[in-house]
């Protein structure tokens, strides 16, 4: 039997064995994106990272016992910004802007709900929007008042930071060094500098709900109370796996155990706290005034879906990854190197237990690669990269896709590929070269092999 799986929780600050609440209903939840404009590389990372581990837990537990939950942020000072500077309204933002996410995490081979979910059964992948949430969030700070955690100030709800003892305890930042050093900004209505807004009243335009009781004017939630109400709807007051990028620990992080806890008089939120590193392009940090901010789009324009997704899983999840071409160039090749080991072989019923365990090793995805690489029987290697969400197809199918993707008349290369035989057979070398030259125009490459045949592939 493969060991047991371990992850490095963030909250105790060392791997751990993983034990659910309930083995027949393993819950996790993820921070997703806040949809304002088109997402970057860096907002790739943690989308596929926990679809791998929402993939290695429904392997473990069974796909009818793992429910996993990835929000949607679509009510934000960023989002009415760019609302207003598109002349749009906030629907209409969010849901092209939501859209065009799910293509591109579709592209990466990311599970959507329609993967999993099944007619008449429990959902089991959650897309959870903000906005449909806002009588739990409503709920949760009424909550927090009538217990003595939040106050209201000037139209606005606030919570009481120095209510919880313990606060900071995810981000182990002692309560009086973030007083000492607080970076937020201090409102003349806060009680703490470190107390951080749960509702605020709206602006002329701006989205507006009914205020929690005691606000007579309209408004609309903080960051943090989203993630707490959208969670605690779908998963419980507690639940395993809280999941998210790692620049995500302090604020928000620390501020949904904050309102969680003390809403639901609970011990912890969740159980397990897991986060991913920093993303970087050619050793820079990713910025649009250095140049080099590149969204999954832009990338997925220049390569295939799979081989940005493994490119991303070579590095382990918890450390810094440097995104750069020449990466993505040996990711292409191994991914090659696959298809072609795997040919059009089905995989086998269970996934090799060299690959399972460094996965069960919080996530080791580059051990687990090393010993795919070692993989010679076709059948096996396809179960250990599906595993991953890789090799999805078969070689013959991603060759068809491939040419049609490229929109590539196969008669046409193959009539160019037989007269450049002819034009060499004949030694005609000014009509070899012509049909050379029309082959790379029509955007394939040509390749002749020792035993005299020539085979083709479509040209990056």
């Amino acid at each position: 039997m493969a060991p047991m799986l371990r992850l490095y929780n963030t909250l105790t600050g060392a791997k751990e064995p993983f034990v659910p609440f309930d083995a027949a209903n393993v819950r996790m939840y993820a921070c997703g994106p806040t949809v304002y404009d088109a997402a970057h590389i860096g907002n790739a990372r943690p989308i596929v990272v926990f679809d791998l581990l929402f993939r290695l837990l429904r392997h473990r537990y069974g796909a009818g016992h793992v429910t996993y939950a990835r929000n949607v942020t679509d009510v934000d000072d960023k989002i009415n910004a760019r609302a207003a500077e598109r002349g749009i309204t906030i629907r209409e933002l969010t849901d092209g802007t939501l859209a065009q996410f799910h293509a591109d995490i579709r592209d990466l081979g990311v599970l959507m709900p329609e993967d999993v979910n099944t007619a008449g059964s429990r959902p089991r992948l959650i897309e959870p929007r903000a906005t449909d949430h806002i009588a739990e969030m409503v709920a949760m700070i009424e909550g927090l008042v009538a217990a003595g955690h939040a106050y209201v100030a000037a139209d606005h709800v606030l919570f009481d930071v120095p209510s919880m003892p313990d606060y900071g305890a995810l981000s182990k930042r002692p309560l009086d060094e973030m007083e000492a050093g607080a970076r937020v900004e201090v409102a003349p209505y806060k009680r703490s500098p470190l107390d951080f807004v749960l509702w605020k009243p709206s602006k002329p335009g701006e989205p507006a709900w009914p205020s929690p009781s005691g606000i007579p004017v309209p408004g609309r939630p903080g960051w943090h109370i989203e993630c707490s109400a959208m969670s605690a709807k779908h998963l419980g007051e507690t639940f395993d796996i809280h999941a998210g990028g790692i620049d995500l620990i302090f604020p928000h992080h620390e501020n949904e155990v904050a309102q969680s806890r003390c809403c639901f008089s609970t011990p912890v939120m969740a159980n397990y706290w897991l986060h991913n590193g920093f993303l970087q392009v050619e050793g820079e940090k990713m910025s649009k005034s250095a140049g080099n901010f590149i969204t999954i789009r832009q990338v997925l324009d220049d390569w295939p879906g799979e081989v940005v997704r493994l490119n991303m899983l070579k590095t382990h999840y918890r450390q810094p990854i440097d995104w750069t071409r020449r990466g993505l160039e040996e990711s292409s090749r191994m991914l090659e190197r696959w298809y072609v080991g795997a040919g059009d072989a089905q995989a086998d019923a269970e996934a090799p237990v060299s690959v399972l365990e460094p996965l069960l090793d919080d996530l080791n995805t580059p051990a687990a690669l090393a010993e795919i690489h070692r993989l010679d029987a076709p059948g096996r290697l396809r179960a250990a990269a599906n595993l991953l969400g890789l090799l999805g197809h078969t070689k013959t199918e991603r060759e068809r896709d491939t040419v049609q993707a490229a929109g590539i008349d196969v008669a046409a290369v193959e009539a160019l590929i037989e007269a450049r035989r002819a034009a060499r057979a004949a030694k005609d070398w000014a009509a070899s070269d012509r049909a050379r030259d029309a082959l790379a125009a029509t955007g394939v490459a040509v390749k002749d092999n020792k035993d005299g045949t020539t085979t083709w592939t479509v040209a990056r």
